[in-house]
């Protein structure tokens, strides 16, 4: 078996593109590629492919990464001249590095995704920045999030590494934001946009780095 970590844009065409969507895309594209890939096996066999965070619909993606598990060598640049070939407008392979098959999966390496965030606001440069100031001085930060099966309660300042003003624009600002991404959860940005103070849905939300064990 060998083992190919691909790193991949993700941008507005897909946005709104389900996860268990962009699986699929992902498999039709690397099969019309004849990419030998490796299966599971059982009852119901599937490639072997796993993406690191499964993406929220309507956030777009500057570094994406998945791992894909192919049955021989083949050369990194040409899996991905071929692959980009067969895959639509919005999704692009930026690189692929071959890994160790003993390496661990995408999904227990990662602990913190990092976001830019576009938010409406009438609020100064200075209001923003006091904003953000005093959501990070916070120990505890109580939230609750409705779902199907009932109210979820959890800390949301646990799942908030950093937040920092990228820029102040007319009517609205651009925030970077690292959050936690692990076994004791996941930040989600229009969350703590909202935690902030900004009452509207974000305009646009970008994931532009996933990070790796213990890196930042």
């Amino acid at each position: 078996m060998f083992r190919l970590r691909v790193r991949f844009y993700r941008g507005e065409e897909l946005k709104f593109i389900s996860h268990l969507d962009i699986i699929r895309l992902w498999v039709r594209a690397l099969r019309r590629a004849q990419i030998p890939l490796e299966y599971t096996e059982g009852f119901s066999p599937h490639p072997r492919i796993s993406l690191a965070v499964p993406l929220s619909v309507g956030v777009t993606a500057d570094n994406e990464l998945m791992d894909i598990s192919i049955t021989k060598v083949v050369s990194p640049h040409w899996f991905m001249d071929t692959v980009n070939r067969q895959l639509p407008e919005g999704m692009k392979v930026l690189e692929a590095t071959p890994i160790s098959p003993n390496v661990s999966s995408l999904q227990s390496q990662v602990r913190f995704t990092q976001y830019q965030v576009a938010v409406k606001t009438d609020k100064t440069e200075e209001d923003v920045k006091t904003s953000i100031d005093c959501l990070l001085a916070q120990e505890t930060l109580p939230w609750h999030h409705e779902r199907d099966t009932g109210t979820r309660s959890y800390d949301i300042r646990h799942l908030i590494d950093d937040i920092w003003l990228i820029e102040a624009r007319t009517a609205g600002c651009l925030l970077g934001m690292r959050l936690r991404c692990d076994e004791s959860g996941s930040g989600r940005p229009e969350q703590v946009a909202l935690a902030l103070g900004f009452a509207d849905y974000p305009e646009a939300i970008q994931r532009t780095k996933l990070l790796l064990g213990s890196h930042r």
